[in-house]
């Protein structure tokens, strides 16, 4: 059965590259391990674009092999340099507290906390903010070589674009390794999964269980996941696509993958649900069906793991009344304003900045232009417009449009 594992997953798309394929093929036939992926602490949440390593701990799990969810609370101090132009904002220890309090939520919705094999949290806070720096100097400091540290990707595109990279960032490939290194002591992980920009920091630490342990451990990568418009996947206009329904809806999230480029939906079924592939494969071949609903199926599905089936199908019968039955979903993104300040009437403009469909003044003006904003699905055409009691007709609750595809109810209270 573990062999289908890989297989699997080179199938659904998640695999880049692998450190020693053949031996961890084998090694999952004979036995159950322990492999982590490691989460930084530098946002309230996660977002789609960590969907894929999510999405890789359920299968091995699923697999029966244990996930350790690594919370960077310690590294997240240091700020991870790969992929980045310029260093990242340093965080206070509160703003990462609070951080990774929010992150733990997304995990208990993927993952199973039940059986033998029921997932692990660790923060690398517990061992990284412990570290006498130089005992840990005179330990590890002479298994890394600048010379090698130089041609990882994370430290050359910076240096070669001259860049500056701090003393800060460039020690976060050491940190980075000495937690594969203590997982691989105390928790018997031999496994790392990351994205492809962790390659480098995956080896490092692979080498250093090596010298210090004597030991064997393995690394794997997933892809970056680009739209069929070779754009980074999982932004929209409106910003990033968030696995917390207080920043992204469940409606607003399903809403994401019914609107994906068509190029991308059969790859995107694979990827983020867990249909049978053979299913997939029919979907892709059959030239009957419309891809719109390719792209439903997407939606339900995805949204059913993160949010549960009431939510997927709520969010579907929404959609279905916004567009077809041109009426109120009730699982609309809502806002709420006081009945009190429709007597002097708020101003349109500012009700529209508010709700996020133009960032300005100008913006706005320009989208009135242009037809793009509605009120009950009547276009608006004056940019001096004040919203009032007359908008809602008697009713509690008005529908604010901007395009086809975005829609905000605005309810008084």
């Amino acid at each position: 059965m573990n062999q289908n594992l890989i297989k699997t997953f080179q199938q659904r798309g998640y695999f880049n590259q692998c450190t020693d394929l053949d031996n961890l093929n084998k090694l999952l036939d004979n036995k159950k391990i322990k492999l982590y992926i490691g989460f930084d602490c530098t946002a309230p949440s996660l977002h789609v674009g960590s969907l894929v390593q999510i999405m890789c701990l359920r299968l091995f799990q699923q697999f029966g092999h244990t996930p350790i969810v690594l919370l960077g609370g310690g590294t997240t101090l240091v700020g991870d340099p790969s992929g980045k132009e310029e260093s990242r904002k340093i965080l206070t220890n509160t703003e990462i507290k609070k951080n990774t309090s929010g992150i733990k939520k997304v995990f208990n919705q993927f993952l199973s906390g039940k059986g033998n094999n029921k997932f692990v949290f660790l923060n690398n806070e517990k061992w990284l903010t412990k570290i006498n720096y130089i005992n840990f100097l005179r330990d590890y400091g002479k298994h890394f070589t600048i010379n090698k540290m130089l041609t990882f990707d994370s430290v050359k595109l910076r240096l070669d674009r001259e860049q500056s990279l701090s003393f800060l960032e460039f020690n976060y490939m050491i940190l980075q390794a000495y937690d594969f290194l203590e997982l691989n002591n105390k928790n018997d992980c031999i496994l790392q999964i990351g994205g492809s920009d962790q390659w480098g920091n995956i080896i490092n630490g692979i080498e250093l269980i090596r010298r210090v342990n004597g030991k064997e451990s393995y690394g794997l990568t997933t892809p970056l996941i680009t739209t069929g418009s070779g754009a980074k996947m999982g932004k929209t206009e409106k910003g990033a696509v968030w696995l917390d329904e207080k920043q992204t809806s469940p409606y607003e999230y399903w809403q994401f993958w019914r609107n994906v480029n068509d190029a991308d939906v059969f790859k995107y079924l694979r990827l983020f649900t867990e249909l049978p592939l053979d299913e997939i494969s029919n979907f892709e071949n059959n030239k009957s069906k419309n891809i719109n609903d390719f792209k439903v199926i997407l939606a339900n599905e995805a949204t059913k793991i993160l949010h549960g089936e009431k939510a997927s199908s709520n969010a579907e019968a929404t959609s279905k009344k916004t567009f077809e039955d041109k009426s109120f979903g009730d699982d609309l993104p809502k806002i709420e304003i006081k009945k009190s300040d429709l007597n002097n009437g708020i101003s349109f403009n500012d009700l529209i900045i508010k709700v996020n469909f133009a960032k300005s003044n100008s913006e706005y003006r320009r989208n009135i232009a242009n037809k793009g904003y509605r009120i009950n699905n009547e276009i608006v055409t004056d940019e001096k417009k004040i919203v009032t009691k007359e908008d809602f007709n008697g009713e509690k609750v008005i529908k604010i449009s901007f395009g086809k595809k975005q829609h905000v109810l605005i309810e008084a209270i």
